[in-house]
């Protein structure tokens, strides 16, 4: 479905003039948590017992975490719930009888219900909604008492109906619809009866009616920001309400027209950047007037902070609203949802307001009356339909409506160093059971490499400036020497990195082994390539902008050194990260993560002007973010596979090496419960070959990052681990005919 997307240029422009005569106060930070990996706050209405509610994104301790807002300068933490690393919350009130903690956790996408009062959960997880998901907000209709949330994530978003009795509680989807852009925030107004979102890297502000229909909403640009847009809140106004837009530091407050009526400048802590923001407008006893709520990003770490909204609210001549009550129903509430339509869709109205028969039904419901159910794509042909749009996949099938095709892990590399990213396979020249697996760590914690054997047993480390993607290179002339590299560009220092790889397969420092970029820039995804014309060797490095240059390596002086031959952009403008070369059709592939698979001309003269799209977000197979990216050579140049990982869904897509690269299958994978090895979520980058490599993997193998490395005890561990796949249970016995099983890197 496609929404319309409208954009004022004259109210940007008159907003811009409005908010350079907007006064500016100061907001001090009140109090703040101790460090947490924190993107969002919700905030649960108590008189005794206020509370914030942070989420918490880290591996081992992903939920989220209560803290006391009646306390001092640091937040009392009252809670930690642990349900895997989670991004998003809210909160509701009035449902079935309790107020609800609202969560979505990463690694298994399943909603979960807590009440808010004690923080138990109720019930199982319910309404798994597979995808990368970004922003939560919640909406009470004013008119029926109903209550909606409305999740945004890759270009789109999902209006849900959560309703409960009796501890029992359904989450049913309304609609999915098309939002343009990935929003970072969201907020609801009650007097403009309007959902405002926000994307990250855009002072742009996005609305849409919150409204009780399953017909598509218009989206409309409210107006741009003075700076680029980092969280959003409502401040809910005696008479009309207040948009708060967080630009880092300051928080903008604008009217419902979106005129700029002042702004309020953080303090007190050094290097400070907001978002996640929230508002508790009702007193408490350390915050008589209320107060916001965000989180944190500053020089000292990540966490939640609070601050009073009294003074700045004053010297703003703003009108506080202290009376502001969640839980107030409305007198005269009448639902949409009714009887006639099967509590699966809303009655319609005609245009003297009386209900008609006829039903608009919610997504997954069909039927005059919606008392009928289907699923999206008929479960793909590899389940049943046992629900709306709920599917009981055949064995073997698994993932979006049965869609993909399920392996399992074999092995799983020893858990090391912090937020994992990328692998790399180096094949033995001697031995290729010999053969190693190397990966990366971008976090601070244990930035550097991991060097493991086939069975995934970690044989070295080597520390490095926050490396993101890695690739080998083989027999590289260094002087009277052939080696062989591993080359990483670097994040910390936005430089080139690369490592020699030993005849053991282990890695040491090499001469020249840092090379700059060029000012300014940010590094983030790489690869290599080695033209089969000149016989040259070539780093590409990109960044987020997805500017990309190309570098040429080369050996002088006794040390590496590299040169600068071309820069680009890749795919249309948006994030890039995984990249991977074609040497022998003379390509490299990309991944522009949240549009498309692209392929350009790998030489430096090569024409950039237009890539050739290999698949993109939304054609039925693709979908966001487009992540790691790695080839399986075949015994010719129009053989082999191209393999691509999604990572909002968990999965891989194959596509054909050979132009124009046909669509061939998706694969996800799932735990290996007989060996105790966890299946993949949030994946990033991968590896693959199809030589044979010893009784280990004689078919072949792929080496895939998770995010979420669960342990078979329970909980999830805080370092990183590689999964560890046969490539012939992704391809099988057919595909694998057109591998080269004796494919040798240095032969090439």
């Amino acid at each position: 479905m496609r929404s319309l997307c409208v954009y004022a240029a004259s109210l940007a422009a008159s907003v811009t003039a409005v908010a350079a005569a907007a006064l500016e106060v100061d907001l001090p930070v009140s109090a703040k948590s101790d460090e947490v990996e924190s993107d969002f706050t919700a905030v649960f209405y108590d008189a005794v017992h206020p509370v914030l509610v942070g989420n918490d994104g880290g591996a081992s301790s992903g939920g989220f975490r209560l803290f006391d807002l009646n306390g001092g300068t640091t937040l009392t933490e009252t809670n930690h719930e642990t349900p895997g690393r989670t991004k998003l919350v809210t909160t509701v009130y009035g449902i079935g009888g309790k107020d609800l903690i609202v969560t979505i956790a990463q690694p298994d996408s399943y909603f979960r219900l807590y009440d808010a009062n004690t923080a138990a959960q109720i019930g199982e997880p319910i309404a798994r909604t597979l995808g990368d998901w970004s922003a939560l907000c919640s909406w009470k209709s004013e008119s029926s008492g109903e209550q909606y949330l409305y999740l945004f994530g890759k270009r789109q978003a999902v209006h849900f109906l959560l309703t409960g009795s009796n501890s029992s509680y359904e989450l049913v989807e309304i609609q999915t619809f098309n939002t343009t852009v990935e929003a970072s925030s969201c907020a609801v107004s009650l007097s403009a009866q309007s959902v405002y979102f926000a994307t990250d890297d855009s002072p742009r502000i996005y609305a849409f009616a919150a409204a009780e229909t399953t017909t598509v909403p218009q989206i409309s640009v409210l107006g741009e920001a003075g700076d680029d847009v980092t969280g959003l809140a409502v401040y809910v106004g005696n008479s009309s309400d207040y948009l708060l837009v967080a630009q880092e530091d300051v928080v903008a407050i604008y009217d419902a027209s979106f005129t700029q009526l002042g702004s309020m400048t953080i303090t007190g802590v050094d290097g400070i950047e907001v978002k996640g923001l929230n508002v508790y407008q009702a007193p408490t006893q350390q915050y008589p007037s209320g107060a916001l709520t965000y989180a944190t990003k500053s020089d000292s770490g990540k966490g939640f902070a609070v601050s009073s909204l009294e003074t700045a609210f004053k010297n703003l001549g703003l009108d506080l609203n202290t009376a502001y009550d969640p839980r107030k129903k409305s007198l005269n509430s009448t639902t949409p949802n009714c009887s006639e339509c099967s509590l699966s869709g809303f009655c319609q109205s005609n245009s003297s307001g009386e209900v008609e028969t006829s039903c608009s039904c919610f997504a997954g419901f069909t039927g005059d009356d919606c008392s009928a159910f289907t699923c999206r794509n008929n479960c793909s042909a590899h389940g049943q339909c046992i629900g709306a749009n709920l599917c009981q996949c055949d064995e073997g099938w698994g993932g979006l409506y049965c869609a993909f095709k399920v392996v399992e892990p074999v092995a799983e590399t020893d858990a090391n160093g912090g937020d994992g990213d990328d692998p790399a396979i180096w094949i033995s020249p001697t031995n290729k059971s010999e053969s190693r697996i190397i990966t990366t760590t971008k976090s601070e914690d244990g930035a550097g490499f991991g060097v493991f054997d086939l069975t995934g047993n970690l044989l070295q480390t080597i520390a490095a400036g926050e490396p993101n993607n890695v690739d080998v290179i083989y027999n590289f002339p260094a002087g009277n020497r052939s080696v062989d590299l591993i080359y990483a560009g670097c994040r910390a220092d936005n430089t080139l990195c690369l490592f020699e790889i030993t005849a053991n397969g282990t890695l040491q420092t090499i001469a020249g082994g840092t090379q700059p970029t060029k000012d300014d820039y940010k590094v983030y995804g790489s690869c290599v390539y080695r033209s089969r014309t000149s016989g040259k060797q070539y780093l590409f490095v990109n960044a987020k902008t997805a500017e990309y240059l190309q570098y040429e390596l080369s050996w002088a002086d006794g040390a590496l050194q590299t040169s600068l031959v071309r820069n680009f952009t890749g795919g249309s403008g948006g994030q890039v990260e995984g990249c991977v070369s074609d040497e022998a059709n003379g390509w490299i592939i990309i991944g522009e993560e949240p549009h498309a698979l692209w392929r350009y001309g790998a030489e430096p003269d090569d024409d950039t002007s237009q890539g050739f799209m290999i698949g993109e977000v939304g054609d039925g197979h693709m979908y966001a973010d487009v992540e790691g990216v790695t080839l399986v050579e075949g015994p010719s140049a129009d053989k082999g596979f191209i393999i691509v990982s999604q990572q909002g869904v968990s999965a891989y897509n194959v596509y054909r090496r050979a132009a124009p690269h046909e669509y061939v299958e998706t694969f996800t994978i799932y735990e290996n419960a007989a060996k105790g090895i966890d299946g993949v979520t949030n994946t990033d980058g991968l590896a693959a070959v199809g030589t044979a490599l010893g009784d280990a993997f004689p078919n072949g193998l792929v080496v895939t990052h998770d995010d979420a490395n669960q342990l078979p005890e329970g909980g999830t561990s805080d370092k990183a681990s590689f999964k560890l796949i046969s490539l012939i249970d992704v391809l099988g016995d057919e595909l694998m005919k057109e591998v080269d099983s004796n494919w040798d890197p240095r032969a090439s």
